[in-house]
């Protein structure tokens, strides 16, 4: 019997299109099985999403918000379970699972504010009658989640969308389709109406045709750079329907003079290798100071690496690293290094492979200054960090800027001039001082600019692109002005 894995019009179906499967990739066991929607499904998703769009849109925001308020109390009366979950399918330690739902459940009282904030109703006087600004949702939106935070990152879309009034086609990452099937059922207990959210799984033809449907009124993406740019190429021509893209970046962390070495290195280690680097703001490359307090901190900061714990994301005790998204993704970062090393860059840390068949690897660094002004502009999306050896900050900072990216930058430096200088010349959506540059708060924006973004910034400013303002002037009853304008005469 096939499994019903797709939620469509309120029900859960079996898929007709290819096998699909999820891997736990720390212990290499084959855990969740199902078909792919087909094209076919995918358009019976979106015809459902579209007769519910009327009745969803015509209740209060109140009424929406009740019931979105009942999905986030599901979340807490579930979050081990869900965060054991997550932690089985992305190989990530449940410590910081813990943390994902935490953030999903935090969504909803963000959200709301930010919708009241940014799309809420503005009235001004006029002589004669009122002016309002009120806003309206864009109709039927497909969202597409990320792997990385298969539960929290979808949810920054979904729940601002419905929020506004919106219906929802949801496709998760064909790498965590058990996470996806798990929340939405969390959605179907909170009273979800049928055809106001819908899930359909599968791999990149199920993507295709959800993302080139005419039905869609819009498209929320997070993922690689690389699928955004398709994304935007197809969306070219198509100016009625929205696009919101959060994408990937080569981010820089640039290090100045600090007087806290240990705490300089617990920053760098937070901002290169949490969640095995697959984070899209995780620093890739950290530029120090060719002195004699740069070689010590890049002494303390590779032997701090080695010390890193990683292991089993149930394993006790909890270690900081756990498994890369797959066997193929850490063998994709060995390669990645290896070109690196080719290329002449100095191995500090060799990044390690620990068992092929999973996705475990350990943290590396590499010395690339002999060559940073000719590598690839590449995301290598896992533990590596690049190190470039600088004497000069504006020519460390013209470097930081040297790259197609422009998503997230830190500096750590104890002057405040130097941040000063620092964040007028950054090119990034996301600057931080003396903190980890994965640190981004769903209480603001979040975003890029270049290929990390299309200007949609996401979190707080998702409220934006989920309903579009209505500019209305109104007089309860036709009025004749109280002087007609020049050569106009009415009998």
């Amino acid at each position: 019997m096939q499994q019903a894995i797709h939620f469509i019009n309120g029900q859960w179906v079996a898929g007709e299109g290819s096998p699909i499967t999820s891997v736990d990739p720390t212990k290499n066991q084959t855990f969740w099985r199902g078909q792919a929607a087909s094209a076919t499904q995918v358009d019976s998703a979106l015809n459902a999403a579209r007769a519910a769009l009327p009745q969803w849109s015509a209740k209060t925001v109140e009424e929406r918000l009740s019931l979105i308020k009942e999905f986030a109390a599901l979340l807490g009366e579930n979050k081990q379970q869900l965060a054991a979950l997550i932690a089985q399918e992305t190989g990530k330690p449940l410590w910081e699972t813990a943390t994902e739902i935490g953030a999903m459940i935090g969504k909803i009282a963000i959200s709301e504010k930010a919708y009241f904030e940014r799309t809420g109703t503005v009235e001004n006087p006029m002589p004669v009658g009122k002016a309002f600004i009120r806003h309206k949702p864009h109709g039927v939106v497909a969202v597409f989640g990320p792997y990385n935070f298969p539960g929290h990152l979808p949810n920054g879309h979904i729940v601002p969308a419905l929020i506004a009034g919106n219906t929802v086609v949801f496709k998760p990452s064909d790498l965590t389709p058990a996470v996806a099937e798990a929340t939405v059922k969390l959605w179907e207990q909170a009273g979800i109406p049928a055809g106001v959210l819908n899930l359909v799984q599968g791999e990149v033809e199920t993507g295709k045709a959800l993302a080139s449907h005419p039905k869609i009124d819009g498209l929320f993406f997070t993922g690689s750079s690389r699928t955004g740019k398709i994304l935007h190429e197809q969306f070219a021509g198509h100016p009625g329907k929205i696009l919101a893209l959060e994408m990937g970046g080569n981010n820089p962390l640039i290090v100045t003079e600090v007087a806290d070495t240990k705490a300089a290195v617990h920053d760098i280690i937070q901002s290169a290798f949490v969640t095995s680097g697959q984070r899209c703001t995780c620093a890739r490359r950290l530029f120090i100071p060719a002195t004699a307090a740069g070689d010590a901190l890049v002494e303390a900061l590779v032997n701090a690496t080695r010390r890193i714990s990683v292991g089993h994301y149930d394993a006790e005790p909890q270690p900081f690293m756990g498994a890369m998204i797959s066997a193929a993704a850490a063998k994709g970062m060995v390669a990645a290094q290896q070109l690196l090393l080719d290329a002449g860059a100095t191995a500090l840390e060799p990044l390690k492979h620990l068992d092929v068949q999973t996705g475990l690897v350990t943290p590396g660094i590499v010395d690339v200054t002999t060559i940073a002004d000719t590598m690839e502009d590449e995301e290598h999306f896992g533990p590596l960090l690049k190190i470039i050896r600088y004497s000069d900050f504006d020519t460390a900072i013209a470097q930081a800027n040297n790259t197609r990216f422009g998503l997230s930058a830190g500096l750590l430096s104890d002057s405040e001039a130097d941040y000063q200088h620092f964040f007028t010349h950054i090119r990034a959506g996301i600057v931080n001082w003396n903190r980890p540059i994965t640190g981004a708060s769903s209480a603001a924006p979040f975003g890029g600019i270049g290929e990390s973004g299309n200007h949609r910034a996401s979190a707080y400013y998702a409220a934006d692109y989920c309903a579009y303002p209505v500019a209305s002037v109104e007089l309860d009853k036709v009025t004749l002005p109280g002087a007609l304008s020049p050569g106009l005469e009415l009998e």
